[in-house]
C-alpha cells in the first residue's frame, strides 16, 4: 500500500501554506493548537509573513467521567467558557459544579503561557483574519469549542487549516468557520498519526524554540 501523508509536520505545513497563500488573506494571524499544532503553523506564519500566537483550549470533563467534555475554557483576550448543554443536562450539571475544574484548567493555560510565551499576552484578533492551525482532527470536539470562542471575538474572518482530517470532522467543523482548508481527507481514518512518517511527540522546548524564531521573523519584517 502506498503512503500518502506526509513525512512530518513541517512538510505538511510548508504544503498548507502554500494553499493558504492562494487565498490572499488580509492581516492574517495564525493561531496553533499546541503542541502539535505548532511545528505546523510556524511554517504558516513564515509563509503568509503574519505573527503566531497560541489557541490555548482545555477541555472540562464530567466530574466522574473526565473523558466527556462538558465544557472547554479557550484562552484569548479574554478567556471564554463554552458549555456543551446536551451533556450538561443529560448529566445534570450546572456551570457551579464545574467551577473547580475550571479553576485547575484556567491555571494550567496560564502555567504554558507563561512556559511557551513567557507571559506574553494573547493578540486580539478583532478585525483579523483568524487561522487556527493544527496538525490533524480527529473527532473535532475541542476545536468546536475553541471555534464557537474566537467567533465571540469578532474577527473579520475565521479560518480553520489542517493538513489531515476525517470527513465527517470536516463536514461537522465547517459552519463554524467561514472558510475550511483540510489538504487530505481519508477515508478510513483511523489515527491522525497514521498519515505522518515521523509523528513524534512536541516536546516543550521545541514549542518555545518555534514561538520564538516567529517572533523574530515577524519583528524584522
Amino acid at each position: 500500500m502506498t503512503f500518502t501523508g506526509f513525512d512530518d509536520r513541517a512538510q505538511a505545513g510548508r504544503a498548507l501554506a502554500a494553499e493558504l497563500q492562494r487565498h490572499g488573506y488580509e492581516r492574517p494571524l495564525v493561531l496553533a493548537l499546541p503542541r502539535g499544532g505548532v511545528p505546523i503553523a510556524a511554517e504558516v506564519a513564515r509563509v503568509l509573513k503574519a505573527p503566531l500566537d497560541l489557541l490555548l483550549v482545555r477541555k472540562i470533563g464530567v466530574p466522574w467521567q473526565k473523558e466527556l467534555a462538558a465544557a472547554a475554557v479557550v484562552d484569548g483576550e479574554r478567556q471564554d467558557v463554552v458549555y456543551n448543554t446536551d451533556v450538561m443536562n443529560a448529566a445534570g450539571l450546572t456551570p457551579k459544579d464545574l467551577q473547580p475544574q475550571l479553576d485547575d484548567e484556567l491555571a494550567e493555560i496560564e502555567r504554558r503561557r507563561k512556559l511557551y510565551l513567557k507571559g506574553q499576552p494573547p493578540q486580539s484578533i478583532a478585525g483579523r483574519t483568524a487561522i487556527v492551525v493544527d496538525d490533524g482532527i480527529a473527532t473535532g470536539t475541542t476545536v468546536k469549542a475553541a471555534l464557537k470562542a474566537l467567533k465571540r471575538r469578532k474577527p473579520k474572518k475565521l479560518v480553520l487549516a489542517v493538513p489531515v482530517a476525517p470527513p465527517e470532522a470536516v463536514a461537522a467543523l465547517r459552519p463554524h468557520v467561514d472558510e475550511l482548508i483540510c489538504l487530505q481527507q481519508p477515508e478510513p481514518f483511523g489515527a491522525i498519526g497514521y498519515f505522518y512518517r515521523d509523528f513524534h511527540q512536541v516536546p516543550d522546548e521545541e514549542v518555545i524554540q518555534l514561538l520564538a524564531q516567529a517572533a523574530e521573523i515577524n519583528s524584522g519584517s
